[in-house]
């Protein structure tokens, strides 16, 4: 039934079925006011996990900050235990290593640090902005989903660029800063892009590579 009810019911929903055991989590990307707003209107004090990899964007921090102020965020930052020049030293630059070297820098600086939220928030549901549109690995996915034992609930995933730019106007919210220089998805600087002409949106994220960090695979 959840399909067919509104974003704002579905976080209803979540709330009345999973109460304290509710968590949900933000990169502070492009569109993520939309979700943080929303979310929060049902939810004041919902805990939002942030994943902080040390190679965020300035923008992306000034982002986070201004957003955790006006909507008054229950913030948990997460980072890894390995700081990013210890990383540097023993492994080199992940992220320059082809696919291994990303899925070894993706564990290490978001996924072993996001189990760990879970584990210290006792979550038993978790609330995520991903939708259908950004890319082919998202496209079937189904508004009420398992991973790793957790429940896992998208409101918006059916909604489309139109549906994010009307609610933004609406509540008068911002997208990040570096949507005004053509970046459609953001990330850590050295694996996002701007898009270019020909270029596909996934191709902005891990040079093309890829498009999910693991966040939302099975660990």
């Amino acid at each position: 039934f959840l399909s067919k009810i509104s974003a704002a019911s579905r976080i209803g929903w979540a709330r009345d079925n999973f109460s304290k055991k509710l968590i949900m989590s933000t990169s502070f990307g492009i569109q993520s006011a939309v979700m943080l707003h929303m979310v929060t209107q049902k939810i004041p004090n919902i805990p939002i996990v942030f994943i902080d990899t040390g190679y965020l964007f300035e923008e992306t921090y000034i982002f986070a900050k201004e957003l955790t102020k006006t909507l008054n965020l229950n913030l948990y930052t997460y980072s890894s235990p390995i700081l990013p020049i210890e990383q540097e030293k023993k492994y080199g630059k992940l992220w320059e290593q082809g696919l291994n070297g990303l899925n070894k820098y993706n564990y290490i600086n978001k996924i072993e640090p996001m189990e760990r939220a879970i584990k210290d928030l006792k979550a038993k549901a978790w609330l995520a902005g991903l939708r259908r549109q950004q890319s082919k690995t998202r496209k079937n996915l189904s508004i009420l989903e398992n991973q790793n034992q957790l429940v896992k609930i998208y409101p918006i995933l059916d909604w489309d660029d139109h549906n994010i730019d009307k609610y933004l106007i609406d509540h008068n919210l911002p997208y990040h800063p570096l949507w005004y220089k053509g970046y459609v998805s953001v990330g850590d600087w050295h694996s996002s892009s701007p898009l270019k002409p020909n270029m596909n949106p996934e191709d902005t994220r891990f040079n093309g590579i890829k498009r999910e960090c693991g966040l939302h695979l099975n660990f």
